[in-house]
């Protein structure tokens, strides 16, 4: 990827634009026999089982944003469980010869590009060094092994995308849309954590730093083939863990660099060995977005994030286990259409999705960047019609301004709590909202059918779109997604995100005519419509038929 030519991200985004004229650059056609390989493995790489122990640590999701009393000492056991609530396989779903695995991380078309990564030293049960996290098995592959030595205990995640398991699908949308899957991932892994009283925090690192540290850059290791760019990794995000009797490294880039001359094992699978197309624009997009050389190695302070003050979320309502709900999750695919949704569970989701650092948004990079534009269509006693959730005052203000000048009898929600500063921009029939919110998401029914849909406008000034501020960008956009996933399995009902939609009349319908600000995801939450054809099995049935 390093020969790739650097490529204006404004112009990635703006190319990748969809209009109601013409969707944006994909393949023609698929060939679903011919998909890329869902899992990555590495044959010669020692595997360490990892056991299914989520139950055992398991407690309320509504007391997730308080540190529990005593948190979980990092073992063996711990660590299986933040795997297996975060990025492990929830269900097999079979319908007729057809099966396929749904995982507890959310990603664009059921694809998952994203790759789990443990770090670490003087972890019990665990060897020093590198190690990729195999979610079909729930195990974890050595893939590089240090001696040990007196450092104190130190653990991390990282996290890389296979892009090509994206584009093979979406063509030059895929980069947004794994940008997307990383910041579900993220969140996935920070709720995962909190539930074991558990803190991530993110890293910066120069460039290209983290594919050196997960070797994905030895080509020398990945499988020969024509087509390169199938197998390409690109790493995304390293996070460090804080828990008890975990420090930070003294000297991290020292302690990363070590990895770089650790024993090495294991060649990666191919992914696909025969693609169809080919979408170099993905992966001019991915350099031109990788941090700068020179940025500073160190943990990300959350100080300067920049998270606004609010009200503490309250406890949630449910009774139900985090577990559970992190293994329930799933996208909805149909909405009941008479369905509504209680006022009191709407705010709660609305709430729960403003920049609070704890477990929903502890483990964000940079500053909060995006607003939701919302269709409401049944919530009790709201009118349906256009709405704004300005997610932070400050930078709410211009947009705010932009907003009332299309709308001018625009107005807050008068009972909603004061800090959401929930404005209904324009009261519509439901049948309007209906048909602006389905066409606006590609012609989709399910932003329709459902209680509530939305549209997230991030800020995409020339600073915001130059560098990896555009990957944060689409990552925060994730994490927010996630989120409401969880917020609405809480609530009874189901989410499902929305990555097609059509960019410019979304601006149009509001009003925004700043390039500066940008549609960047879709989401719609309802009361899910299951079909009983499909079948569901348990995750791990090997692991079933063997315990004892």
């Amino acid at each position: 990827m390093t020969d790739t030519p650097r490529l204006p991200l404004a112009t990635y985004h703006a190319r990748t634009r969809h209009r109601f004229e013409a969707f944006a650059e994909g393949p023609g056609q698929l060939d679903w026999d011919a998909q890329p390989a869902p899992f990555r493995h590495y044959p010669g790489a020692p595997t360490l089982a990892l056991p299914l122990a989520a139950d055992r640590f398991d407690r309320p999701y509504g007391q997730l944003a308080s540190a529990p009393k005593n948190p979980v000492v990092p073992s063996l056991e711990s660590i299986g469980a933040l795997f297996e609530v975060s990025l492990a396989i929830s269900a097999w779903k079979s319908w007729g010869p057809s099966r396929w695995a749904l995982r507890c991380n959310p990603s664009s078309g059921n694809l998952h590009p994203v790759e789990g990564w443990l770090l670490g030293h003087g972890l019990a049960e665990i060897p020093n060094g590198l190690h990729h996290y195999d979610p079909e098995q729930h195990q974890l592959e050595n893939r590089a092994l240090l001696p040990p030595n007196d450092d104190p205990p130190w653990l991390a995640l990282a996290l890389s995308s296979a892009m090509w398991r994206e584009a093979w699908k979406y063509g030059e949308r895929a980069f947004r849309y794994c940008q997307l899957d990383v910041g579900h991932a993220v969140s996935c892994l920070s709720h995962a954590a909190a539930m074991l009283g558990w803190q991530l925090r993110p890293a910066t690192l120069p460039g290209s730093t983290l594919n050196h540290v997960l070797g994905l850059d030895r080509e020398q290791d990945f499988p020969p083939s024509r087509y390169a760019y199938t197998e390409t990794e690109e790493g995304e995000v390293l996070l460090f863990v804080d828990a008890p009797g975990l420090t930070l490294p003294a000297d991290i880039p020292a302690t990363l660099n070590a990895l770089r001359h650790a024993q090495w094992f294991g060649h990666p699978t191919a992914i696909d060995p025969a693609p169809g197309y080919r979408w170099p624009l993905v992966n001019q997009a991915a350099l031109a977005s990788r941090p700068p050389e020179g940025a500073e190695t160190q943990p990300v302070s959350r100080s300067t994030v920049g998270f606004p003050t609010f009200p503490a979320l309250p406890p949630h309502p449910t009774t139900r286990g985090a577990a559970q709900l992190f293994r329930q999750r799933r996208s909805g695919q149909r909405f009941d259409p008479k369905h509504g949704l209680p006022r009191a569970d709407f705010f709660r989701l609305l709430d729960a999705s403003l920049p609070r650092s704890g477990p929903a948004f502890g483990a964000q990079e940079d500053a909060p960047a995006i607003h939701l534009l919302l269709f409401v269509l049944r919530v009790d006693t709201l009118v349906p019609g256009l709405y704004l959730l300005p997610r932070t005052q400050a930078l709410a203000a211009p947009l705010q301004q932009a907003l009332t000048h299309r709308f001018p009898e625009a107005r807050r929600v008068a009972d909603a709590p004061t800090h959401l500063g929930l404005t209904c921009l324009l009261e519509l029939s439901l049948q309007e909202t209906q048909r602006l919110a389905r066409s606006l998401s590609c012609h989709q029914d399910i932003a329709a059918t459902s209680a509530f849909s939305l549209g997230m406008i991030g800020e995409c000034t020339p600073d915001t779109v130059n560098g990896d501020a555009y990957r944060k960008l689409l990552r925060e956009a994730g994490m927010i997604g996630q989120v409401l996933y969880l917020e609405a399995e809480a609530a009874g009902v189901r989410g499902t995100g929305i990555g097609c939609f059509f960019d410019e009349p979304v601006h149009q319908t509001f009003g925004i005519t700043d390039t500066g600000w940008q549609s960047v995801y879709h989401f719609t939450v309802g009361l899910p419509v299951t079909d009983a054809r499909i079948e569901t099995s348990p995750p791990y049935p090997q692991r079933e038929q063997t315990a004892p």
